[in-house]
């Protein structure tokens, strides 16, 4: 059988896609940003921000989960998009979300290594950081299956680290485990003592991109819907126990450390988890969570090499991006299209040395506003999917899976996602991201005119030739 006609194999079973979307929220986002959204936010403020970012991951999920079931492709959203946004915003979502998952995982070799230099400190970082991109590359080469098995022990690793904390942190808090520093049970006077947003509720809306950015992943489930075992089941499934399970891991997490941690101080030396088991005297904390935080680092490279590659096979198939990266290996791999993605995340890991303040920042803003403008283009193509659906007839009793409260939902997810950009806007730290990633969206839909005239001028051209 030859490699053009090998279609990629439906290997992914329902305790994957929940681990693979479990993984892709939880992340560095959690383990070393939380800190500095404690400082910045307050400690209130924190919670009610992971709130709210929460609330947008559920309609995001819901909108997804109907559009997997419904499409079940590798090409998820971008496929989606094409079909019932139109082509343009298709090519347009598939190069940004590409781009910005390649920037990621560059980035994520080079966090591996560093954290290596702990227990290996005359190792050069680009040992650690070469081996790391050979173990991933195995990973996703080998066969579905194997990238989905790693995953679903980086993820289960992840899960057992934050319960763990949620359960010393509980007995610190109420006086089960004493202070190292023979401080007394601190309670809820961190959480509720100074003031509930010292820094104002704008710090709230100051912080809310960033908390928005931790939650991003969880859409790498629709990715994985060409390669589940019973997407009808598995997915909706994977959307009840994601959002919820997440919703309480980072709540809970958050509520713990706030209440523990000072938020005068968390977030300005290390992680704060590092902090809160070294408040209560537990040995070895540092290196606990040095290696926890690498397994979630090497969890988001696998994730994103994944979604990346698959993203960029599905617009091959389609011509959107060149033939030759829908060749898949005889284990059903796009290999093509995996060694494009790791070359482009091996360039951003260069430039993050040798072009630091221009295009490693240009890569950054983009890869930064992708995920937001995903989530848009995921909402808009549920609702146009939906009002298409009733056009012709057909009712909700049709779907296998549908999100409820249409149109409430998608339009909310919309509105929200667009208040994020506003929120980029009123604050000059963060406004040239938004003039970077509007720029690379209108050179990509320039970029899809243009390669559209042309194919029309090749087809008018070719018959009279």
């Amino acid at each position: 059988m030859s490699e053009e006609r090998i279609q990629l194999t439906r290997a992914l079973k329902s305790r994957h896609i929940f681990m693979l979307s479990l993984g892709g929220v939880i992340g560095t986002g959690l383990f070393m940003g939380s800190g500095v959204i404690i400082n910045q936010g307050g400690p209130a403020g924190a919670v009610l921000a992971y709130l709210v970012a929460g609330v947008l991951m559920y309609l995001v999920m819901v909108c997804l989960g109907e559009l997997s079931v419904q499409m079940p492709v590798s090409g998820s959203f971008q496929a989606h998009a094409t079909r019932y946004i139109g082509p343009g915003t298709g090519f347009m979502i598939g190069w940004v979300y590409w781009m910005s998952w390649a920037t990621t995982v560059g980035l994520e070799f080079t966090a591996a290594g560093m954290l290596m230099t702990r227990w290996f400190p005359d190792v050069p970082i680009w040992y650690w950081s070469a081996l790391f991109v050979a173990v991933l590359f195995s990973l996703n080469a080998l066969a579905t299956r194997a990238f989905g098995e790693a995953e679903y022990w980086f993820s289960g690793i992840k899960v057992a680290a934050i319960l763990g904390f949620i359960v010393v942190g509980l007995l610190a808090i109420f006086g089960g485990l004493p202070l190292a520093s023979g401080e007394p049970a601190p309670m809820f006077s961190n959480l509720i003592g100074d003031s509930l947003f010292p820094n104002g509720i704008s710090a709230v809306f100051a912080v809310m991109m960033a908390v928005v950015y931790a939650f991003q992943g969880c859409e790498i489930m629709g990715v994985a819907a060409g390669e589940t075992d019973q997407p009808e089941k598995s997915i909706p499934r994977a959307v009840r126990n994601v959002v919820f399970r997440v919703l309480i891991f980072y709540v809970l997490a958050i509520v713990v450390l706030s209440a523990i941690v000072p938020w005068q101080e968390a977030g300005l030396m290390e992680s704060p988890f590092v902090q809160v088991f070294d408040m209560v005297g537990i040995p070895f904390a540092a290196d606990l969570m040095n290696f926890v935080i690498l397994t979630a680092i090497l969890s988001v490279g696998n994730s994103g090499l994944y979604a990346s590659t698959r993203i960029l096979w599905a617009m091959s198939k389609t011509g959107m991006a060149p033939r030759g990266l829908a060749r898949l290996s005889k284990r059903g791999v796009p290999l093509n299209a995996l060694s494009v993605t790791l070359c482009f995340a091996l360039v951003s890991l260069l430039t993050s040395f040798i072009a630091a303040d221009t295009l490693f920042m240009v890569l950054m803003a983009i890869s930064g506003m992708a995920g937001t403008v995903t989530w848009i283009v995921i909402a808009l193509a549920q609702y146009r999917f939906r009002r298409e659906l009733y056009k012709s007839g057909g009712t909700v009793q049709d779907l296998k899976y549908a999100a409820p409260l249409f149109p409430l939902i998608p339009l909310a997810c919309i509105l929200m996602c667009s208040s994020l950009f506003i929120f980029l806007a009123m604050d000059p730290t963060q406004r040239p991201s938004l003039y970077w990633g509007f720029g690379f969206i209108g050179v990509c839909y320039a970029a899809y005119y243009v390669l559209q005239y042309k194919r029309q001028r090749s087809a008018v051209i070719a018959p009279a030739a």
